[in-house]
């Protein structure tokens, strides 16, 4: 993890005018929309909704200081989340359910983008965050760079972190390029099989795939600054699920052979049944120490050495230590 303080690049393309050209050009894609992977070609601009159950204006669940994320990204002053309603997948063990998949409520949260620029800088001035943490952005990605271009003339200047759980257009990715300084992305599934069948999406694989070897090719490398704070590149999440569900053998295989050895990996341990993943057996448990550590040492093995595990308690991040094999749960 390197260390070189940077300026936004949403910056500098606001000044040259692109910035505008993009959020216009994506809000033109709402007209008959294909955002996200599924292409559902509804007009959101004239209240049409489609998978995500969402028409223009962003639902927003809450924006606060998070620290409970991984530390470059929490630090010692929160991160700035803004948790979107509604989603374009269909996890049945999400934890975000309530936010996620409860569509009708997050109707009473809908805001305009002036708002939503107004809550990025409440959490840079008057919280004091570390950066702007987009959870769950795919499907508002044209008013989230709406939202952006009002905010900088007010004076954003945080780095943007795009939290997803990846099942993302590669053609919206790349109009990210320049604007987002943090992806942090999921890695949910090697297998389209459990992909349809647990979050109904039945080409997560290619799409997450591709989507992080752009996120990839922008950022790079996690680049932190002189106090430890990420200010750029790209952490991979990888959930692990009870047997074996999320082809983690292969997932980290692929992102150390695919993608570099050098990615910042985060393995997750914090997987619990809940929503509805105890009408599915294989998901009706927690994962086991046993599961959890075979899968560090994948990434040992890989070659995947940045990064963090969590402890299987506390749920807390930590380096791991390869040179002991009692590490991932013997700190």
């Amino acid at each position: 993890m390197g260390q070189q303080p940077t300026e936004p690049g949403y910056i500098s393309l606001y000044r040259s005018g692109e910035l505008s050209r993009r959020a216009e050009a994506l809000e033109a894609r709402l007209a008959s929309c294909d955002i996200c992977p599924r292409k559902c070609g509804v007009n959101r601009l004239e209240g049409e909704r489609g998978f995500c159950h969402s028409a223009y204006p962003p639902a927003v669940s809450s924006a606060t200081a998070h620290h409970g994320e991984e530390p470059v990204l929490s630090g010692n002053r929160g991160s700035g989340t803004i948790f979107f309603g509604n989603c374009n997948m269909q996890c049945v063990f999400c934890q975000n359910y309530q936010i996620s998949q409860d569509p009708e409520t997050q109707r009473t949260n809908e805001i305009d983008c002036h708002s939503l620029a107004e809550k990025m800088l409440y959490l840079q001035e008057e919280l004091g965050c570390h950066n702007i943490n987009l959870v769950s952005p795919t499907h508002f990605v044209p008013q989230i760079i709406r939202a952006v271009l009002e905010a900088v003339p007010m004076g954003l200047r945080l780095p943007l972190v795009y939290n997803t759980g990846s099942y993302d257009s590669l053609e919206t990715i790349q109009t990210l390029d320049g604007i987002i300084s943090i992806y942090l992305p999921d890695l949910k599934y090697s297998s389209d099989k459990w992909s349809k069948v647990l979050s109904k999406a039945p080409d997560y694989v290619k799409h997450s795939r591709a989507a992080i070897k752009e996120m990839y090719r922008q950022v790079g490398n996690l680049v932190t600054d002189e106090n430890g704070i990420a200010v750029r590149g790209v952490i991979v999440r990888h959930l692990i699920l009870p047997n074996r569900l999320a082809g983690s053998e292969d997932s980290l295989r692929w992102l150390a052979e695919e993608v570099s050895p050098e990615v910042t990996v985060s393995i997750m341990s914090q997987y619990y049944p809940t929503l509805n993943a105890r009408q599915h057996k294989v998901l009706s448990r927690g994962v086991s120490p046993g599961e959890y550590a075979a899968v560090v040492k994948m990434a040992d093995e890989f070659g995947l050495e940045n990064g963090w595990i969590q402890d299987m308690a506390s749920k807390k991040y930590y380096l791991p230590d390869f040179s002991n094999e009692d590490a991932p749960f013997d700190r």
